[in-house]
């Protein structure tokens, strides 16, 4: 597969063995039985939405691409199979030549999906494919899960700016992605400096706690803050006393102040209260952040508080109840014939799918129809979900940064005020939209 180009310091090395064991062990039958030369398609879908959730987001794609560049059993990475010993010689010499020369189409990234969608379509030989299943979906149900917790949290926000700061609450690559999924899904910046170097996701932070208990008194503490970020900075008051803190702030950066933040109480109460003691000490234009332990219930329960900005951590890495996104990746397609699971409870529908999205005139989206079979006849409105990202194994999709990561977060935007109003609330219900699959002809 050829390179287009990463993200500027990237995350480097091979990306072969963050896989499963039995992926290879089923590249060594399938070697074996001659089979591992079948044309094949894999799809990426959910059977279900998390929980309580209407809608997901679509995030991680562009970083697969970055990792599927990557995807190269080096002499490294050969040696480490051959010291395991669980794969034959002929298997490691297959796997010394992999190269991933197949098609890859899918969902746009900050695109919506819904139950069924097909989120990611592979096609190949069963042999370029199986291998990467791992690798799909370890990108795809971490980054979507964190996308769809912080594009709820940004409509809960109501367009007031979030900081992603949960690097501490999760695994250090983990923290480097969450925050560019959750900047793709509206969260203005990040406290994670990589995710800035990587991806180019705006960085922001001041200080904590520890700063101002470092100094003799809050005011000294203040005073360093101040002499080396100027007065635009953002002062942590509640290390001691809020309104105490309050006072000292603007006493000591004046009424230019940029901001105060508040991490702890009742963050309603203590909005209300700091709003009124900022405006009574001149200091009309410093903004009010708030943080800790927020959610988008806690969110939308400041909708009506003389907030500004707040600063989201744990819940947003965390994917705020639902880590993970659910997604499966299942073979639909041997050699252009339909393929399905039967199981009662994971049952799948055969054969490579389109999709499309229809809308009333006025623009509200209406529902998702995928088909197994012909293309549905377009009616007005409709518009096709899947975009090509590799072709022949060359990359054709976005970057995992810059322009392109600017433009998922746009189409997100886009998309988000084409579903029901209904489909955008945070009380439990059906999907905002419901998913109609046609089977195959």
């Amino acid at each position: 597969m050829g390179s287009r180009g990463t993200g500027s310091g990237s995350a480097g090395g091979s990306t072969a063995l963050l896989t499963d064991a039995y992926e290879l062990t089923m590249l060594q039958s399938a070697l074996r039985s001659g089979a591992a030369s079948r044309r094949c398609t894999f799809e990426v879908f959910a059977r279900r939405l998390p929980d309580g959730r209407r809608y997901g987001v679509v995030a991680g794609t562009a970083r697969l691409l970055d990792a599927l560049e990557r995807f190269r059993f080096d002499e490294g990475v050969l040696e480490a199979l051959r010291e395991d010993g669980r794969l034959d010689a002929a298997t490691v010499e297959h796997l010394a030549g992999y190269r991933f020369t197949g098609e890859v189409e899918g969902y746009a990234e900050g695109e919506l999906y819904f139950p069924g969608s097909p989120v990611l379509s592979v096609t190949g030989t069963f042999a370029e494919a199986v291998v990467i299943e791992t690798l799909v979906l370890s990108v795809f149900n971490h980054d979507c899960a964190v996308a769809s917790a912080a594009a709820r949290m940004a409509v809960a926000a109501g367009g007031r700016p979030i900081v992603e700061m949960g690097s501490r609450r999760t695994h250090e690559e983990a923290a480097v992605a969450s925050a560019r999924a959750a900047h793709l899904a509206g969260f203005t910046s990040t406290s994670n400096l990589e995710a800035g170097r990587r991806y180019g996701v705006p960085v922001s932070g001041t200080s904590a706690h520890a700063f101002t208990l470092l100094h003799d008194s809050e005011e000294e503490a203040f005073r360093a803050q101040v002499a080396a970020l100027g007065t635009g900075t953002t002062l942590l008051v509640d290390t001691y006393d809020i309104q105490r803190g309050i006072e000292t702030a603007v006493r000591v950066a004046g009424p230019q102040l940029g901001a105060v933040r508040i991490d702890s109480g009742d963050l309603a109460v203590l909005a209300v209260k700091a709003r009124a003691q900022l405006d009574a000490l001149g200091a009309t234009q410093t903004r009010i952040v708030l943080s800790g332990d927020l959610d988008e219930f806690g969110l939308a329960a400041l909708a009506a508080a003389p907030v500004d900005a707040y600063g989201v951590g744990t819940s947003v890495v965390q994917g705020s109840g639902a880590p993970t996104a659910g997604m499966v990746y299942k073979v639909v397609e041997v050699e252009g014939r339909p393929v399905a699971k039967r199981s009662e409870s994971k049952a799948t529908h055969g054969g490579r799918k389109t999709a499309l999205r229809r809308h009333r005139s006025s623009g509200t989206a209406t529902e998702e129809v995928v088909s197994a079979g012909p293309v549905p006849e377009r009616e007005p409105g409709d518009r096709p979900l899947q975009v090509p990202l590799v072709r022949g194994g060359e990359r054709v999709g976005p970057a995992s940064h810059g322009a392109d990561l600017a433009a998922a977060r746009e189409h997100l935007e886009e998309v988000l005020v084409t579903m029901p109003w209904e489909g955008l609330a945070l009380s439990r219900g059906e999907p905002a939209i419901p998913t109609r699959v046609l089977p195959p002809v």
